[in-house]
């Protein structure tokens, strides 16, 4: 199997390249060719701007009887990219650039233009020249007068750059980098003191509030410390109440206000206090007979024998907090049993 890429083809031994064919192709015949815009230029049909280095598909031809110095010369056909008209333009070997034809204009040749402009001059001036040896005299005269002030011109640029030339430029962008830096010191220098002078107004401020914030509070726990000692809670129940003379003697004033809870309990100091709280217990009736009952306590403790010779009208207490009478009727309840 051959190879896909060949590079080299197989010619025979007798093989005769005169008698292959030759193509008679058209001398004006058209191309297809990829190009790029070479300048910019206007269509005259819609006014569209074709822009310096568009891409188009453009037509190819060689421009029949028109060379320069044996060079030949191309045209180009493009379309319009919005109404698809025709432009042309070829080349131009002379000026190396290209030269619009039909269809369009070209934008953007002041610089051609001038150079124009300035050719024609000169060649007028030539032909001037030749026919009139006076004004050859004119322009001659023009052209030194002219020489002579652009040296002078040319002479004081030198003197300017000679005066220039003494200054020290690295010794005057060191004094100026010298200045920054003092001026950059000195405002650095003016932070700092403010600041300073900021912290020291803030400390001083705090210091007055810390010893102001210290005395109130020395000054009301003074007070707290001063009205806990004269002032306790029950001082109120041991207030006497005013007596009844001191009214009589205030002259028919009104009487003082009783508090509820004087009027329940009564205060401490009164005669009647918490008499109202106090129950005492009546003495039992009971009848006994007084020889047995001095005989049955007879062996009773002197504890229990001393309240027993006390007023029977009047009830004692003992130790475990009964009454003397109720045990006096136990003890004869005991005796009229063993009578019997």
């Amino acid at each position: 199997m051959s190879e896909r890429k060949v590079l080299n083809k197989y010619y025979p031994p007798d093989f005769d390249p005169s008698k292959i064919p030759k193509l008679k192709l058209p001398k004006d015949r058209q191309y297809v060719v990829r190009l790029m815009a070479p300048f910019n230029m206007r269509c005259k049909t819609c006014g569209e701007y074709i822009y310096k280095g568009k891409k188009f598909n453009a037509r190819k031809e060689t421009v029949q009887n028109e060379t320069y110095m044996g060079l030949p010369i191309f045209r180009f056909y493009i379309k319009c990219t919005r109404c698809l008209a025709e432009i042309t333009f070829k080349t131009d070997p002379e000026n190396t650039d290209y030269a619009m034809e039909h269809g369009a204009t070209r934008n953007f040749q002041a610089e051609k233009l001038i150079e124009e402009e300035e050719k024609r001059i000169q060649q007028e001036r030539e032909e001037e020249e030749l026919n009139n040896p006076m004004k050859v005299l004119e322009n001659r005269t023009k052209d030194s007068k002219l020489e002579m002030e652009v040296l002078e011109n040319l002479q004081e640029l030198k003197e300017l750059n000679q005066r220039q030339a003494l200054v020290d430029f690295e010794g005057m962008i060191d004094q100026y980098r010298e200045m920054e830096k003092r001026e950059r010191e000195r405002e650095k220098e003016e932070d700092e003191r403010e600041m300073k002078e900021m912290l020291d107004r803030a400390l001083v401020k705090r210091l007055r509030e810390s010893d102001s914030d210290s005395e109130t509070e020395e000054e009301s726990s003074s007070k707290q410390s001063n009205k806990s000692s004269s002032d306790k809670p029950t001082d109120i129940l041991t207030a006497d109440k005013p007596t009844e003379a001191e009214g009589a003697s205030a002259g028919g004033a009104k009487k003082a206000k009783v508090e509820s809870w004087e009027r329940s309990v009564g205060t401490l100091g009164g005669k009647g206090a918490l008499g109202s709280l106090v129950v005492r217990k009546k003495p039992a009736m009971t009848v006994s007979k007084p020889c047995s009952v001095t005989e049955t306590a007879a062996p009773i403790s002197q504890t229990d024998s001393k309240p027993a010779t006390t007023d029977a009208s009047k009830p004692v207490t003992t130790q475990n907090g009964s009454s003397s009478l109720s045990l006096l009727g136990a003890y004869s309840d005991s005796d009229s049993n063993d009578s019997e």
